[in-house]
């Protein structure tokens, strides 16, 4: 069955590995289509070819004609899709597409007169124009006119939708600002292989990075730290004030932009709102919230702390709701994500307070005060029309009823067979600040840990222990990359590539259509694509 299940999908995947031919090459794609058939012939683009939309498919056409005019030079027009063909143009229409392929799947036909592509909705149609530039030559990516050149396409039909509905990435900003342009930048290369969700690490003991506009003390103070810290040479970033202060943070108006920036390649952007640890950036510029009192230093980068909210305290909820209704304004999406992990519940068990508040409310331990505190922070969100997503830790003590968990060391099976939702991370084989190496001395410093490109080619989000039943629960899977030992844009390019496109064919395409082999021929001719678009990836030629 394997090799039968090969050879049908061999014309996606093939075994050729010479650039020169790439153009005519169909297994070129990342994520590799759910079927693709190869037909004799080619397309070419000229400058007279025009781009054909529907109305409401303006917006991917405007990006595809932008992403085009860079490379060809050509200055394609954008017509309506009413208008009839001509030979040489591109045709993005809903009109006659298969409702069965959903919100995000599309067909995509290329013939030597025009290429068409057919999507029940936007987001496949642009999803089918990915698809269509990765099977252009590789030049289609650099950022200026390249001169004599052949733009041609493969004649070849596509049928193709996502496995998974979340198909994640996640950035930490906290411990290392990223400006606004760069963020786009991540953004842009997510698009490429079809990511539709932005997981934003906007708050951790490090820095607060998002503006609330009730409490400006929150980036006035907690957005800055006196020294870059984890041990990093202070020129390895540039994000400092004109104090010397290290850090940053996103206006209101910077999130709106980078919302919408998403949107417009149909990117959800879910933020995350640490809570109720890794809280001491906050909680410097307001411990009246705290257990303690403080002090409590931004500069901590690590070992036991007290930055932790008091949870027996209704003045934390309502500071804490406050922030999540102007969280709640900003961002779209149906999810917050509230963090949970990691909380240092031996400062609630010598808090008196919280000792006292836990009898009142028949508590056992500091578990069930740590889901009792999610319960409450669910109901704020809640009543926003959102819903919460947290890490593995909030289910300790119960999940709450609506809230969705995000899996890094378990839990994830079980609470998708009790009806919650479950986005899969395990560190195993999410976790790309990890090492790609296990010679650390040819690597960029990282956290610790190895994690090579084959083992997140190996992930499936699905656990094994998981009845079928309750497989429609895991919304997919997400890589993570936390930023302690990552100060730049080129260090997290670097993190980033080859290991994000193989997370990103796991979720997309189906598992037996997966090739281990068959993608890293993919990757090897990614790799022109990636340096024409200035990526500072891992080369697969390089160790690990």
């Amino acid at each position: 069955m394997k090799r039968t299940v090969q050879k049908i999908l061999g014309i996606v995947f093939g075994v050729g590995l010479v650039a020169a031919a790439f153009a005519a090459n169909p297994n070129a794609i990342i994520p590799a289509p759910v079927k693709a058939g190869a037909r004799d012939g080619q397309f070419q683009l000229t400058a007279a070819s025009r781009l054909l939309t529907d109305r409401e498919l303006k917006s991917e056409g405007q990006l595809l004609a932008a992403r085009l005019r860079l490379a060809t030079g050509f200055a394609l027009k954008i017509k309506s899709a009413k208008e009839k063909i001509n030979a040489g143009d591109i045709l993005l229409t809903t009109n006659g597409a298969d409702a069965s392929f959903g919100a995000e799947g599309y067909a995509l036909s290329v013939s030597s007169n025009c290429v068409v592509i057919r999507a029940p909705a936007p987001a496949g149609i642009f999803y089918g124009t990915q698809s269509l530039l990765q099977l252009m030559p590789p030049e289609i990516f650099s950022a200026k006119p390249v001169p004599v050149m052949a733009w041609t396409i493969p004649c070849i039909d596509i049928s193709d939708a996502p496995r998974f509905v979340w198909r994640g990435f996640m950035l930490d900003v906290s411990r290392h600002f990223f400006t606004k342009p760069e963020v786009e930048r991540v953004l842009d290369l997510m698009a490429l292989y079809k990511l539709n969700t932005f997981h934003w690490h906007l708050v951790d003991d490090q820095g607060w990075r998002i503006q609330i506009k009730k409490y400006p003390k929150l980036t006035e103070v907690g957005a800055w730290r006196k020294a870059i810290g984890f041990g990093l040479a202070s020129n390895s970033a540039t994000a400092y004030d004109k104090n010397g202060r290290y850090g940053g943070f996103y206006t209101q108006r910077d999130i709106r932009d980078v919302v919408a920036y998403a949107a417009a390649r149909h990117i959800t952007t879910v933020p995350e709102i640490e809570m109720p640890g890794h809280s001491m950036a906050a909680l410097s510029a307001y411990p009246q919230f705290s257990c303690t009192g403080g002090p409590f230093d931004p500069d901590h980068d690590g070992g036991v702390y007290n930055g932790i909210y008091n949870v027996s305290d209704d003045a934390t909820y309502v500071f804490l709701g406050n922030i999540l209704r102007e969280v709640a304004k900003l961002f779209p999406g149906e999810f917050i994500h509230i963090g949970g992990d990691e909380v240092p519940k031996e400062t609630w068990h010598a808090s008196p307070a919280c000792q006292v508040f836990m009898k009142s409310q028949g508590l056992k331990n500091e578990r069930e005060l740590q889901s009792y505190f999610t319960g409450r922070i669910e109901k704020i969100v809640n009543a926003d029309g959102k819903r919460i997503i947290g890490w593995s830790e909030i289910r300790e003590g119960g999940l709450t009823p609506s809230a969705a968990l995000m899996d890094w060391i378990g839990g994830g099976a079980e609470s998708a067979a009790s009806g919650h939702d479950v986005v899969m991370a395990p560190t195993k084989y999410c976790y790309i600040d990890h090492y790609q190496s296990t010679n650390h001395a040819a690597e960029p410093r990282a956290i610790g840990g190895f994690l090579p490109l084959e083992r997140v080619y190996e992930f499936e989000p699905l656990p094994d222990k998981l009845a079928p039943e309750f497989d429609s629960h895991v919304l997919g899977g997400q890589a993570n990359l936390w930023a302690e030992y990552i100060p730049n844009l080129r260090q997290v390019e670097y993190m980033m590539f080859p290991r994000l496109a193989a997370l990103a064919e796991v979720d997309w395409s189906p598992k037996a259509a997966r090739s281990w082999e068959g993608f890293q021929t993919r990757a090897r001719l990614n790799e022109k694509r990636l340096e024409l678009l200035g990526v500072n990836y891992r080369p697969l030629a390089k160790p690990e």
